[in-house]
């Protein structure tokens, strides 16, 4: 679990979070491939390609044939519910620097609110008259999002609700400057010049790290979803060559919809798959077919818990408990892609290692939520199987996550990796 920790907190957005996994992928031999340039590949070996420095596709290339053993994927998404800055906005105010924000996904405001926050992301900066996009992550505390004292504002405990507008501003820990604040607090973390400083990518979040919960429970801010992230990605480098070509992907963007150039409802991962197919000049398009064919995914996103102070939000039969294994999610209106049959080949591996499973049907009268699972398989024409971990509290700056599940997640990813999915299954 100190993996997962030190994971998380190498990732406060999701650029930071494709750094951490390309630098683990590299650490393993894999290599970088450019989607500007004509590919090379060779059976058994590693790559990974990069977009939008925000979204990863890394795979192995298998021993078969494609068009016999297709492609075993596995899925997840890189980005969190947070507030995100606007480049353009930040003012002074009764002394204090603000910070506009917007919301990003679907994060509970509560939660944000009187938190030290700090701020990470990418900056584009001119250096010798070039634009470039970078990194930047504070790390440090520098803003916060201070509530109203309950003697002003009554209501706050009962049916508050916050403008997003108005009352998510962040007041920055900065002292005055005649310049916009948040650029000039980016610049002179970068020592560089404002009019150097072009448009900004950035968000707040929480930089406390992860905490452990005696031997039961995790909390940290960003579990959904980096920590099927990190089962991804521990399972993809830790697993042998196999006869299946294996892929693991990681997109930004599914908390607001995924319909962007680095999200799952692209082409990134169809163009990848198809790139793969045609890099053998044997093969056709007839080849890339049957390879779809004979390929299974598995999206991994977070799973409810039943909650012990709210299990009527929960319909009885399907309230999976956390450190009692991965969940299996369903849903009639395929909000997420899970069928009977995919069910069955998820629940076959976990019980190929005796790893306790457990399934997650919404309650009939409450909309259920959604992951890339839906898109993808709809996008690929690819059986898909969407499963994750339970947790308390998804989208909260603040999740808890059972610590036995996560080992279990990582056991049965990298199992279904290195025994793929026979043609019967």
């Amino acid at each position: 679990m100190e993996n997962l920790q030190q994971f998380i907190q190498r990732s406060p957005s999701s650029y930071q979070a494709a750094e951490t996994i390309v630098n683990q992928l590299k650490v393993k031999g894999f290599k970088l491939l450019d989607e500007r340039e004509a590919w090379t590949l060779k059976p058994g070996k590693s790559y990974y390609i990069i977009r939008n420095m925000s979204s990863v596709i890394a795979f192995r290339l298998g021993l078969d044939k494609l068009s016999d053993s297709g492609f075993m994927i596995t899925g997840a998404h890189t980005d969190s519910p947070s507030l995100k800055l606007k480049s353009e906005g930040g003012n002074w105010k009764e002394g204090s620097a603000r910070l506009s924000t917007e919301v990003y996904g679907a994060p509970i405001l509560s939660s944000w609110l009187d938190r030290e926050l700090s701020i990470a992301g990418v900056v584009t900066v001119r250096k010798d008259g070039i634009w470039s996009r970078i990194l930047f992550n504070h790390k440090k505390p520098v803003a916060i999002v201070p509530n109203l004292a309950i003697h002003i504002n009554r209501e706050v405990n009962k049916a508050f609700e916050y403008n997003k507008q108005d009352h998510l501003q962040a007041v920055l820990g900065i002292s005055k400057s005649k310049e916009d604040p948040l650029r000039t607090l980016v610049s002179r973390q970068l020592d560089i010049e404002s009019g150097d400083l072009g448009e900004m990518d950035l968000f707040l979040y929480d930089p406390g790290a992860g905490s452990f919960l005696g031997d039961e429970y995790f909390v940290s801010p960003r579990i959904d979803n980096l920590a099927m992230c990190h089962s991804i990605l521990s399972a993809i480098t830790s697993s042998m060559v196999s006869a299946a070509t294996q892929v693991a992907v990681f997109y930004d963007n599914e908390e607001v919809g995924s319909l962007t150039y680095q999200g799952a409802n692209s082409s990134f991962l169809s163009e990848i798959l198809e790139r793969i197919v045609y890099s053998n000049k044997e093969n056709t398009r007839e080849d890339y077919f049957r390879a779809k064919a004979a390929s299974f995914l598995i999206s991994a996103d977070g799973a409810h818990a039943v909650h012990p102070n709210f299990s009527d939000k929960h319909d009885p039969d399907y309230s999976p408990k956390l450190n009692k294994g991965p969940v299996i999610k369903l849903n009639a209106a395929f909000k997420y892609a899970t069928s009977s049959e995919t069910a069955l080949v998820f629940q076959g591996l976990c019980e190929d290692l005796s790893i306790p499973f457990q399934k997650f049907i919404g309650r009939s009268d409450m909309p259920s939520g959604s992951t890339i699972g839906a898109i993808s398989a709809a996008n690929l024409g690819i059986r898909t199987v969407d499963v994750g971990n339970p947790m308390w509290a998804m989208h909260s700056i603040r999740e808890t996550y059972g610590m036995r599940d996560h080992k279990l997640m990582n056991d049965v990813l990298t199992h279904y990796y290195n025994k793929g999915i026979s043609r019967n299954e």
